[in-house]
């Protein structure tokens, strides 16, 4: 960590961390996020990246090769990489090293004078389940990658106590799958105030690292930093050869992490999901919730799916609770209660963007992912289908704060 830091006058508005865990069958194609951060930075000086980068790929002269396993640490600003470690490969699905990781780039975002502090967790991810997932299989789990980031904020206090009030203001997930209801609730208790993540599987090298520059543009407008965030990724287009070109995603969003927006999110689904279960036992409620849950198509909408995938149970919140408010078979108190659960959720989506025909899933239409999903399993084989393998979409704050457990024994 940096000692002594004297803060001085900075042109510098955003610091960006890079969290790149390479250690598998993406890091050849995501080191691109990281020439992107060059480029972007040399176009806009008020973005400094603060990169931890563990990979087999290294620099031999202009080119770029594979060898052993090691972590790079260093920053890119204008244009230029600066302040080079090289050392032994980081156990980057462990917690203790994210949350070392979220103090240096705080540290640097202290000594740059930055306004902002954003982390992009760039790897394989998997929703509830966890992400960060490295060469054996092994993921964070998805409460101790926020549990990280809030000990990562807590390290930089207690090492700089004059300050203490920076913290890490968004996350970006360049991961498959999370963009949560679970992860939003995690991430905001630990102090993050906004997310920008898919709902659904992103095709690497995934969310364009040129982002940083939206969000150091519409420092002071949050829905105009999301509305740019989510147009930025949803325009990209990346060159996949004989294959043409592809997006990153079929659905990106920027949700709003407000503790209100979210503990106001909190109570209603969890009046829906109790109301749903004191009312299960009445004639035909379990048979329109079941129909309502089966009709919302879960993620990872890809023509090669099979029914073993873990994460078709991940399904769009808000399109789920709007079913269940318009189906006339349900009591008007619980078409009430579903109506004001989707509206909350609605609430914490600053922009959104998707597609109704995405091509790179064979033409899967995405027109209802529209917001964070919701751990919505209809069949019990769906309820933690990974749980062998040690990840539990249901081990989690969320899960339980809400009695989700009494909307899954209703429709699974």
């Amino acid at each position: 960590m940096l000692q002594n830091v004297t803060v001085t006058p900075s042109r510098r508005s955003l610091e960006f961390g890079i969290y790149r865990d390479g250690d598998n069958n993406l890091d050849a194609i995501q080191e691109s996020t990281l020439s992107q951060a060059l480029r972007t930075s040399a176009r806009d000086a008020r973005i400094e990246f603060t990169v931890q980068d563990t990979t087999r790929l290294r620099a031999e002269g202009d080119a770029i090769v594979s060898g052993a396993l090691h972590t790079e640490q260093y920053t890119i600003a204008d244009g230029d990489v600066a302040r080079v470690q090289l050392s032994r490969a980081h156990a980057m699905s462990s917690s203790a090293n994210l949350a070392r990781f979220v103090a240096h780039t705080l540290d640097n975002a202290q000594a740059s004078g930055a306004k902002q502090t954003w982390i992009d967790l760039v790897d394989h991810g998997g929703g509830d389940g966890g992400g960060l997932e490295t060469g054996d299989g092994r993921v964070m789990a998805m409460p101790d990658i926020a549990r990280a980031i809030a000990r990562g904020v807590e390290l930089h206090a207690q090492e700089h106590p004059e300050d203490a009030a920076r913290g890490i203001d968004g996350v970006v997930a360049n991961q498959c799958l999370m963009d949560t209801m679970g992860f939003a609730d995690a991430l905001s208790h630990a102090g993050v105030r906004y997310l920008a993540a898919s709902p659904e599987t992103m095709l690497a090298p995934g969310v364009p690292s040129d982002v940083a520059h939206a969000i150091a543009t519409h420092e002071n407008d949050p829905r105009a930093m999301a509305k740019a965030v989510t147009a930025d990724v949803m325009r990209t287009k990346y060159d996949a050869g004989d294959l043409g070109r592809f997006g990153p995603a079929a659905a990106f969003d920027v949700l709003d992490l407000a503790p209100a927006k979210i503990e106001r999110a909190e109570e209603a689904i969890k009046r829906l999901n109790d109301d749903v279960a004191t009312e299960a036992g009445k004639t035909g409620v379990r048979a329109a919730v079941r129909d309502d849950a089966r009709a919302i198509d879960g993620m990872v909408r890809s023509p090669e799916r099979t029914k073993d995938m873990p994460w078709q149970a991940d399904r769009p919140a808000i399109a789920f609770y709007d079913t269940l408010a318009s189906d006339g078979r349900l009591d008007g108190e619980l078409r009430g209660d579903a109506s004001a659960a989707g509206d909350a959720v609605r609430d914490l989506v600053l922009a959104h963007r998707e597609s109704d025909d995405f091509e790179p899933f064979g033409g899967s239409d995405y027109s209802d992912a529209a917001g964070p999903t919701v751990h919505l399993p209809t069949d019990r084989r769906e309820i933690d289908p990974w749980a062998d393998a040690g990840v539990k979409e249901t081990d989690n704050d969320f899960y339980r704060n809400v009695d989700e457990n009494e909307m899954t024994r209703v429709i699974a």
